[in-house]
């Protein structure tokens, strides 16, 4: 709105500045960060005042989170997608399709999260939606989103270290970009079980494919660096600059010990925003490397139930892989820490597939 409200005026003095993308992605941030300081502590106010006893706290999980945890509001996720869209509308060029699409995914996931996780609060349970349910909604979601994106970035699935290479999926890239998606978005649901565990990585993330959309939607990096150029990728360093700014103002209220949890409705659409970010720029295997955190608690999961059920015997103590590594002593905070060293490490491993062409 601003950048049009600018162009309408003709760009005079300093309003030149919003020309530029990374002005303007840097101006999402901050507006993003001081909105979320300024809303977050009447927002978990009242959402104290609406949920009394806050998010049950699951029976089967560490033993130590039934007391330090219990008392604690959820749904935080709300007040990151209330300053993600405010400042991404804010400083967005409007016909841009991709931030169109990136919003429509993170919204309509904070929807199903925000469901599934009144559910919970209103029925005192952490069953909350059913799984069947919830898939089949995200999958939807992701699909359309697909789809539409594909119209303006094709269907072609491109490989990292290869200059501009990949296979044209067809009609079955709109599946597999909605199965990236999906799966980000519930890597990053398994990933949230302790405070600040998953924000921190997540920011992380925004930075990194904040940077890969700027560098594809430049038809010059893009072809220094011989990656496919998506053009218009470029406004997506916007979004990623209020999510990012977003994140950062969520994670000053769920640093340990924990005032608000983001619940369903912020991880779900958290992972769902990094998913389709990746699909957009072309860049869905190198999710894998910069979000290995989620790939890796996702994975300890499945690896969990499959060998209890085809064996009896469980491979961790408990998972996801966060509490395996309480249940061998560790403070959650030393977890937490040493999780977000391992998230940037990858980050700067999934940067280095760019210029390894």
């Amino acid at each position: 709105m601003i950048y049009h409200l600018a162009e309408w005026l003709g760009f005079p003095g300093i309003l030149n500045l919003i020309r530029y993308l990374t002005f303007r992605s840097g101006a999402a941030l901050v507006t993003a960060l001081f909105l979320g300081l300024f809303l977050g502590p009447r927002f978990i106010a009242w959402l104290r005042s609406k949920q009394g006893k806050g998010q049950p706290i699951r029976e089967d999980g560490p033993a130590s989170h039934l007391i330090t945890k219990k008392g604690t509001p959820t749904m935080g996720g709300l007040l990151i997608l209330i300053c993600l869209a405010v400042s991404t509308l804010l400083w967005m060029e409007w016909d841009r399709p991709f931030v169109w699409a990136a919003l429509f995914v993170t919204l309509g996931f904070g929807a199903i999260g925000f469901l599934d996780d009144y559910n919970k609060v209103m029925k005192r349970s952490t069953a909350g939606v059913s799984g069947r349910t919830r898939l089949a909604a995200e999958f939807l979601i992701a699909g359309a989103a697909v789809y539409y994106v594909s119209l303006f970035s094709g269907t072609t699935l491109y490989f990292p270290f290869l200059k501009d290479a990949g296979i044209d999926l067809g009609w079955f890239y709109v599946a597999f970009g909605a199965f990236v998606i999906v799966g980000a978005g519930n890597a990053v649901n398994l990933t949230d079980g302790l405070d600040g565990l998953a924000t921190m990585p997540v920011i992380i993330a925004a930075i990194t494919f904040g940077v890969i959309a700027y560098l594809v939607g430049n038809a010059v990096f893009a072809d220094y660096l011989g990656v496919h150029f998506v053009r218009g990728a470029g406004e997506l360093l916007v979004f990623a600059g209020a999510l990012v700014g977003a994140g950062l103002a969520f994670l000053w209220f769920n640093a340990p010990p924990a005032a608000v949890f983001m619940g369903d409705t912020g991880s779900l659409a958290l992972g769902g925003a990094i998913g389709t970010i990746a699909v957009i720029t072309n860049h869905e295997i190198v999710l894998v490397v910069v979000g290995g955190l989620f790939v890796l608690e996702a994975v300890s999961v499945i690896v969990q139930v499959a060998s209890f059920k085809l064996t009896g015997k469980r491979v961790f103590k408990m998972a996801p892989i966060h509490h395996h590594f309480e249940q061998l002593g560790w403070p959650e905070s030393t977890v937490v820490i040493r999780f977000w060293i391992i998230s940037f490490v990858l980050a700067l491993a999934g940067l280095a597939t760019l210029k390894l062409r």
